[in-house]
Order: structure tokens, then sequence, then C-alpha cells
């Protein structure tokens, strides 16, 4: 059973990127006032009703007896709720999740701002077990039943990506990281979610982490599959697209405000990224929500 006198709820005071570690709690639903970052992977477990977050540009809906997987660094708010059912939720530090050799195609998925939600409820009874356990293990505090917790964790992760991309499911990622370089890339990541409204080049995000730009860059393109001025024009670009959505502001405020320095490029940018203009995808999304309504 449930203990409502253990339940938590986001804390709207929590500083932004503040870690949350490695956790498994139960949460009670709330509309979030602001969207969190965290760079931790979430994993979520409804026991009841249905989230919906408001991730990247769009409105992700998580229903219930099924684990919803995201990187939580990109920002997410929950701006609806089904009903009051508690839900479990659990935080991955980035650099565990990038240690524990999982999928490719599952990584990359989760690290490019998408949600990975179970298929089907056959599991719910398996993983809410498996997340009753956890809890356990963590209230009692003991090191070696973390450790079984985590190694746990790490293997019905496993079972998840390979039944959530079946296509690709012996194509796992070469594991020839070392943590300190995992370390590095975490620090990066933050780094840029920090200052990308800010004029940033490869010599600030390298200088940042004690890296050459050019070792910083293949660095952080062998994990990501992208370069840091391609990451950084995403961030600008997801920004765009949020304050697109839920604001007034001129398509100019807007692009300034990103980190752009000129109209013209955040344009080029937007259009690249989401094949449309800001203005049609600012039409689209406002007709989506009516319609929603």
């Amino acid at each position: 059973m449930l203990n409502s006198e253990n339940l938590k709820f986001f804390d709207n005071t929590r500083p932004e990127f503040k870690p949350y570690g490695f956790t498994i709690e139960k949460w009670t639903p709330k509309l979030m006032p602001r969207p969190d970052r965290h760079n931790e992977i979430e994993i979520n477990l409804l026991t009841g009703g249905s989230l919906t977050y408001l991730i990247n540009d769009r409105r992700v809906m998580v229903t219930a007896e099924r684990l919803a997987i995201f990187w939580a660094l990109i920002p997410h708010q929950i701006i609806q709720f089904g009903d009051d059912s508690p839900y479990y939720v659990c935080t991955i530090p980035f650099a565990q999740f990038m240690n524990w050799q999982l999928p490719s195609a599952f990584v990359n998925y989760v690290l490019k701002g998408e949600v990975v939600n179970a298929t089907t409820n056959k599991d719910y009874h398996y993983d809410q077990y498996l997340m009753e356990a956890w809890l356990q293990d963590i209230a009692v505090g003991d090191e070696k039943h973390i450790k079984i917790s985590i190694m746990e964790m790490c293997a019905r992760l496993h079972r998840f990506a390979l039944s959530s991309i079946p296509a690709v499911s012996d194509e796992y990622k070469e594991g020839d990281y070392q943590y300190s370089q995992l370390d590095i890339i975490e620090k990066m990541t933050i780094f840029v979610a920090r200052h990308y409204k800010r004029p940033l080049k490869n010599e600030d995000i390298g200088k940042a982490v004690g890296l050459s730009p050019d070792y910083a860059n293949t660095l952080f393109r062998k994990s990501f599959g992208m370069t840091l001025n391609q990451y950084v024009i995403q961030q600008r670009i997801l920004y765009a697209q949020r304050r697109l959505s839920v604001s007034d502001e001129s398509i100019t405020e807007i692009a300034y405000e990103a980190g752009f320095n000129s109209l013209s490029r955040f344009n080029a940018a937007f259009k690249e990224k989401c094949h449309c203009t800001p203005s049609q995808y600012r039409k689209i999304y406002h007709k989506h929500v009516h319609n929603a309504s």
C-alpha cells in the first residue's frame, strides 16, 4: 500500500539544475508553476490517472501502469493530471545512466529529449514490486541493499530498452568511456544549459571543463551524436519553442532572448529543426491546444 504520509511533490523554490541524485520516491501529482531541470534520467510509474507534461514543444501524456523514462535536463513541467493517484519517481544520475551500456538507439532517443513509454501495462505489477523493494532499500540506507537496487534498476532498463526498440535490440554502446570522461560530458551539458542564452563558442565550453575546444567537441559528439554548436542551437530552439507556446512576446524578442544574434539566423535554424517558421509554429501549437480543450 502507498503511504500518503511520505508523498513528495515539486518544490517551486528548488534551484534550477540542483541534482536529486540517485533517488526512488513516491510523489503526489501537482501542477508545476514552472519547468524543472536536473541532470538525471527520470523514471515515472503511475498507479492511476495520468500526467501531462510540457516537454520540448509538446504536451506528453504519461498514463497509469506503464513505465515512462526521459532526460530531466530537458525542461519538463506538469500542466495537467487525471486524478490524485500517487506515482513513483526514480532519478538516475546522468553519468551512471551512460555507464550502464544500454542499447545505443535507446540512449540516443532519450538524449534527444524524447519520452519512452512502455507500450503495454503487462509488467505493471512487477514494476510496482520493484519500486516498493527499491523504496525499502533506500529507507534502510544500507550500502549493500542500495547496490542491489541499482543493479536491479540497470537490469530493468536493459529489458525495457529491448522491448521499447526491438529492431535494434542487439545494438549496444561500446562502453569505452572512462567515468572521468562521462563526468566531463555531464559538466558540458550543464554548462550549456546554464549559458546557451549568451554568445557561446566551443572555446568557452572547453575552457569550462579544462579541455581544448577540438577535444571537447570530439568527446561530446561521440556521446551525443552532434557537435557542441549543434547542441547549443538545439537548446536555443527548445527555449524558443517554449516561449512561442506560452507567451505573446514578439518573435524578434524571443530570438534574442534565446541567444541568437540575428533574426535571420534564428529563422533559418528554427526552420531547419522544426520544418516550419516560428510564426507557423505558434499558430499550429495554439490550434492544437484549442482543439485538445
